[in-house]
C-alpha cells in the first residue's frame, strides 16, 4: 500500500560502558564534537543495524534482501537485476555494460521491489553494471549525544598468544595487553525523515514503514558486542502529517521532545539520570505517534 502521510520522527537510545561508534581516522576512538564536547554516531552506523535486523526477521528473502551487507559483491546483485528482466544480453561487452541502454529504469525498479534497503534508503547503483540510482524516502541525521562525553581509556590483557613465535618472546608469559575505549553513559538523540512522495517512487509502502519501526525499537537488541556495551531504544516519537507535503516543518516538531538531565545530578550514568518532556498539544494536521517511550 502507498505511503499517503509524510513523517518526521525522533530517535532517543543510549550506551553505558561501550563504544557506539568508533572512529577508524583516530584509533577507533568514539567520535566526538571536538568543539563541544559531544559524542555522534553517524547515520551510516544506524542504518547498519536497521540493515541488520531486517535481514534477520525477514531471512534475506525477496522482497525483504539487503543490498549494502558484509562480503557483497554489489556488481553481481546488479546483474541479477538484468537477469530478472530478460535482458541479460545487455551485459555483454563492457560498453553496454556501464550504459545498461533503455533498460537501466527498469533494472532500477527490480533492484527496488527486491531489496528492502534500496527502497527505503536509496543507492547510488551505476558503478560497473548501471542499474542507475535511487534516491531513498528514509533519511537519518547523525545522532548527538545530549551532554559531552568523556571517552575513557582502558588497558586489557589477554592470557594468550596467537602463534608460538608469540610465546617465545614473551618468555613463557603468555599475557598479551591492549586497549579499550568505552563511552560511560550517553543519551543520544537522532532526526529522521520519510518522503511519501519518494516512497511512491521507489515502492516503499505500509509494510515496509511498519517494518522500520520495528527495526529502530529493536535493532539493539540483536546487536550486541563487548565492544558496544549497553545499547538500548528509549524513545521513537513518529509526527504523522495529514498529507503528503506536511503540515508542520520538522525542527518545530523535533523541537517538542526535550531530553534533559534530572536536577541536582551534574554528571549521568544511568538512563533514570534523564526526564523526556513530550509536548502533545495538538499540532494542527499532525499526530504523534509514541512506539517507544
Amino acid at each position: 500500500m502507498a505511503l499517503n502521510n509524510r513523517y518526521d520522527f525522533v530517535l532517543l537510545f543510549d550506551v553505558k560502558d561501550g563504544n557506539p561508534n568508533g572512529d577508524p581516522d583516530a584509533g577507533n576512538l568514539p567520535r566526538v564534537d571536538a568543539e563541544t564536547g559531544r559524542s555522534l554516531v553517524t547515520d551510516v552506523s544506524l542504518k547498519r543495524k536497521v540493515r541488520n535486523f531486517v535481514g534477520l526477521v525477514k531471512g534475506e528473502q525477496p522482497p525483504f534482501e539487503i543490498y549494502v551487507k558484509e562480503k557483497a559483491i554489489l556488481n553481481k546483485q546488479h546483474e541479477r537485476a538484468y537477469e530478472g528482466i530478460g535482458k541479460s544480453d545487455l551485459l555483454k561487452g563492457e560498453e553496454k555494460k556501464r550504459k545498461g541502454g533503455d533498460a537501466v529504469g527498469e533494472a532500477r525498479d527490480w533492484m527496488c521491489k527486491n531489496f528492502y534497503d534500496v527502497r527505503t534508503f536509496g543507492a547510488v547503483m551505476s558503478t560497473g553494471v548501471n542499474c542507475g540510482q535511487v534516491r531513498g524516502p528514509v533519511q537519518l541525521t547523525f545522532a548527538r549525544s545530549v551532554d559531552p562525553v568523556v571517552a575513557q581509556e582502558h588497558s586489557i590483557t589477554r592470557m594468550a598468544v596467537a602463534t608460538e613465535a608469540e610465546a617465545e618472546k614473551q618468555d613463557g608469559d603468555n599475557r598479551t595487553m591492549g586497549r579499550k575505549f568505552t563511552v560511560p553513559y550517553g543519551l543520544y538523540v537522532a532526526h529522521g525523515f520519510v518522503s511519501a512522495h519518494l516512497a511512491n517512487q521507489t515502492g516503499f509502502g505500509e509494510e515496509d514503514l511498519e517494518l522500520l519501526w520495528q527495526s529502530l525499537a529493536n535493532m539493539f537488541e540483536h546487536d550486541r558486542s563487548a565492544a558496544r556495551g549497553e545499547m538500548s531504544t528509549r524513545g521513537l516519537y513518529v509526527f504523522k502529517h495529514e498529507s503528503q507535503l506536511g503540515n508542520a516543518p520538522a525542527h518545530s516538531l523535533f523541537d517538542r521532545i526535550q531530553p534533559k538531565l534530572k536536577d541536582g545530578i551534574s554528571v549521568a550514568r544511568d538512563f533514570n539520570d534523564y526526564t523526556v518532556t513530550v509536548d502533545e498539544s495538538k499540532v494542527q494536521g499532525v499526530d504523534l505517534l509514541k512506539k517507544v517511550g
